[in-house]
């Protein structure tokens, strides 16, 4: 054994498979930097981290979780720096990946559901992920109750306009550019190029 391996962390040592990142913000301009930070030392290589910025802990639909899970297979470990799902939400992901034979770590703790401790353990941090989330929720509508009745609540301003949004279809259906360009492109989050475009699949349909 080398120095480097005996210096490294036992759960590390003793992982098997791929190592699978997966970080989220809520919002562009939160910074992702102390999360990816975290997965990096954990051992988690860059090419192998997903992200979803725009997201809230509640979104059901992620890309970027949804690329994770997708790169997750039997012996690989998914990690993430935080639990940030609701408790019947965080039980059915842990339940879906180590129904594939991979396993869930949630910061330095690999989720163990034959352990019971373990167990009660991601069930308490998803309660306060839940709880911290429903607190948030609550702030943001008295805050914009306030805001109402002050007057400075005019609704929500579109993030692009008519003439922006056919372009960003013509461009996606051309095929010349990724959601992270178009993103780019447009001064928007990914969140934003995916929701434009979900809208459009829905009214198509």
């Amino acid at each position: 054994m080398t120095d480097t391996d005996a210096a490294a962390p036992a759960a590390l040592q003793a992982r098997p498979g791929a190592l699978i990142g997966y970080a989220r913000c809520s919002t562009v301009a939160q910074d992702t930097e102390i999360q990816l930070a975290a997965l990096a030392g954990y051992g988690v290589p860059a090419g192998r981290v997903y992200v979803d910025e725009g997201f809230t802990g509640t979104d059901t639909g992620r890309p970027g979780l949804d690329q994770a899970l997708a790169a997750v297979h039997a012996g690989d470990t998914l990690i993430v720096p935080r639990l940030d799902r609701s408790v019947p939400d965080a039980c059915s992901l842990a339940d879906l990946i180590i129904s594939h034979g991979a396993r869930l770590q949630i910061g330095s703790t690999v989720y163990d559901p034959e352990d019971p401790f373990g167990k009660m353990s991601f069930n308490i941090l998803a309660t306060f992920a839940e709880f911290e989330a429903d607190i948030i929720r609550l702030r943001t509508i008295e805050g914009m109750a306030r805001a109402r009745q002050r007057g400075k609540l005019k609704g929500k301003q579109p993030k692009l306009n008519g003439q922006q949004r056919a372009h960003l279809l013509q461009l996606d259906r051309e095929g010349r550019k990724t959601p992270t360009e178009l993103a780019g492109l447009f001064g928007v989050s990914r969140a934003t190029i995916y929701r434009e475009l979900k809208k459009a699949q829905e009214a198509a349909a």
